[in-house]
């Protein structure tokens, strides 16, 4: 898989940076406040509003109510009835007087009488209202609108005054301008409106401060995550307080706590598996020295020996020799857990190398090989040479012919070598294993009775990947893959049979070009 440029990079810690900012905690903490905020505002205003309106209403109510009533019962009391038009008129003018600017409507059955001859009053008094009056005893009135402004008409009925409160036949209205008041409760709800916004800034300034106070914390412990994800087990975060962001903090330092405290005992326990079975393999190699040679012994004397003695002697060199592998191999496994393996690096021809792995075991005819020269790298050779054992070891042990081993160079900086066979292949769950150590999957692969003889042809550190082998070669071979940068994949071929594909990079960095001495 090839790595992302520099340019994708950027963009992608930007459109995170960009999701954290649109989705994140803080922003989403100022949006509420503010929402509640105007929301609370929104609704203090159109309270302030309607509360206003209706006291200056009904204050102007109240007062035209009152003002009328008072003014009808003055002038009326020198009132003759049944009056003419002149004295309506009289009438209406006498009480519009003591209202001030108001225009007075005076009715007497089919006459009427208005205080201000140019008034238009047809489209001011309803219908509804002088029902209203004529069949009241006392005062009514409505608001209108009159030409897009609003009025507030009041009309009430005349009694004579002889105590008995006998309907005249006499209606009074009188007209009220509100505008001033209309201008008023408006005046009221700008005033308010424009306190609107210092109240959001405010509720906004204060979810900052919320935020702040809340997510630092929340910060802390996220960037203590992050570092205990990363391997540091020694991340803490300060506890401060009693509340419940202060129990997840302290809850946090006891989880880190107890792995801190399982990693340091899963380590020493580590350390001392992989100090037992270097110490294991390394006191066994003195007898295992003495056995082989005893053993050797007898297999060149195993002919002038009888049947059964021959057989158990051959036998015993057998296992001999499969036990010195075992040994070699867990000294390589445990250099390589210890960190201790170094390369011994050096240019040369990848081609040519993997011919004298070949030739060295006697491998050369039995194969099928397509290696290009010329395609040089930095490498170790010896553990070049033992990856090459190991995967074409086991697919002519376990694989059937033809076996190909292929070379080839691509245009990414890459080399590959892929060794092939026609066998039976792997099952799915071989190959998620198969790198796996002392996994031997004996049931996925057969074995030839041609290839008895390339079990004594493995060399030191090659190891065996299935069947009669150790089950540490092929993860032997992984960590060689890895030791030079590379690494090594498994696949089912179309055609039958298993792939291995060895991937080395072309070149090192310097690093990687260091030699060492392979300990």
């Amino acid at each position: 898989m090839s790595a992302i440029p520099a340019a994708g990079r950027t963009a992608l810690r930007a459109a995170r940076r960009s999701r954290r900012l649109v989705g994140g905690l803080r922003v989403r903490l100022v949006v509420t406040f503010v929402l509640v905020a105007l929301v609370s505002a929104v609704t203090a205003t159109a309270l302030a509003y309607r509360d206003a309106r209706t006291a200056v209403l009904q204050r102007t109510q109240n007062t035209a109510v009152n003002d009328l009533r008072e003014r009808t019962a003055v002038v009326a009391a020198g009132f003759d009835l049944p009056p003419d038009q002149r004295s309506l008129s009289w009438f209406a003018a006498k009480v519009s007087e003591g209202l001030g600017a108001r225009v007075v409507v005076a009715r007497h059955q089919d006459l009427s009488a208005v205080s201000d001859r140019y008034a238009d009053t047809e489209g001011r008094i309803t219908a509804g209202l002088r029902a209203a009056v004529r069949a009241g005893d006392g005062a009514r009135f409505q608001r209108v609108v009159w030409r897009g402004e609003p009025y507030l008409v009041v009309g009430m009925p005349v009694a004579y005054a002889d105590g008995d409160r006998r309907a005249s036949g006499l209606e009074v209205f009188s007209i009220t301008d509100l505008r001033a008041e209309r201008d008023d409760t408006a005046a009221l709800l700008d005033s308010v409106r424009a306190g609107t916004l210092p109240v959001v800034v405010l509720a906004a300034a204060l979810a900052l401060l919320a935020a702040g106070t809340v997510l630092r914390p929340v910060r802390k412990l996220g960037r203590a995550t992050r570092e205990l994800a990363a391997g540091d087990l020694g991340s803490r975060v300060a506890v401060r307080g009693h509340d419940e962001l202060a129990d997840l903090a302290r809850t946090f330092n006891e989880s880190a706590d107890a792995l801190q405290s399982s990693d340091t005992e899963l380590r020493a326990q580590e350390a001392k598996a992989r100090r037992f079975v270097a110490d294991v393999s390394h006191e066994l190699r003195t007898p295992l020295a003495a056995m082989t040679m005893v053993a050797t012994v007898l297999e060149e004397d195993a002919d002038q020996l009888p049947p059964d003695v021959a057989h158990a002697a051959r036998t015993v060199g057998a296992e001999t020799a499969r036990l010195s592998r075992l040994v070699e191999d867990l000294m390589e496994i445990s250099r390589f857990d210890a960190g201790a393996a170094r390369l011994n690096a050096s240019p040369v021809d990848l081609a040519d190398t993997v011919r004298a792995s070949l030739a060295l075991r006697g491998w050369t005819d039995r194969l099928t090989t397509q290696l290009p020269p010329g395609i040089r790298v930095v490498v170790d050779r010896r553990r070049v040479d033992v990856i090459v054992a190991n995967l074409v070891g086991n697919a002519l042990r376990h694989g059937a012919p033809p076996v190909t081993v292929t070379l080839a160079a691509s245009g990414d900086g890459w080399v590959t070598l892929e060794v092939a066979d026609r066998g039976p292949g792997l099952p799915p769950e071989a190959r998620e294993r198969v790198f796996d150590r002392f996994y031997k999957a004996d049931a996925a692969r057969t074995r030839s009775t041609a290839d008895d003889d390339a079990d004594r042809a493995v060399p030191r550190g090659a190891g065996q990947g299935f069947g009669q082998g150790s089950g540490l070669g092929t993860a032997i071979a992984l960590e060689n893959a890895r030791l030079h940068g590379g690494t090594i994949a498994v696949a089912q071929r179309a055609q039958g049979g298993a792939v291995f594909t060895l991937r080395l990079p072309l070149r090192h960095t310097e690093e990687e070009d260091e030699c060492g001495a392979d300990q």
